[in-house]
This record gives structure tokens, C-alpha cells and sequence, in this order.
């Protein structure tokens, strides 16, 4: 039984990198986002979050 280590590692690599992308392309959406939305809809949202997930708020 014989393994082509070359070829594993070499997916590991492109996928990190992949994940890495994706990750700070969606972290600056966020960011963008955020900056740009009215600060109304920000509290909005991070309200109904916070009820979501059972934490008080109130």
C-alpha cells in the first residue's frame, strides 16, 4: 500500500488557502457592510441575534 504524500499535501495547501479567501472576502463584506448600514438596522439586527440565541438583552 503506498501513498503519494505529494499530492495530499498539496491539497491541504490549496484548501487552506481557499478557506483563508473565503474568510477575509466574507470578514470585509461584513465589515463593508456594517460600516454602511444605518445604525437602526445594526441594533435591529444584533437585538433579535441576542434572542435568538436566549441571551437577555432587556
Amino acid at each position: 500500500m503506498t501513498t503519494d504524500t505529494n499530492q495530499i499535501a498539496g491539497t491541504a495547501s490549496s484548501t487552506r488557502v481557499a478557506t483563508g479567501l473565503f474568510a477575509l472576502v466574507l470578514g470585509a463584506f461584513f465589515v463593508w457592510g456594517a460600516g454602511f448600514a444605518h445604525s437602526a438596522a445594526l441594533h435591529d439586527t444584533a437585538h433579535d441575534v441576542r434572542h435568538a440565541f436566549g441571551f437577555p438583552c432587556h
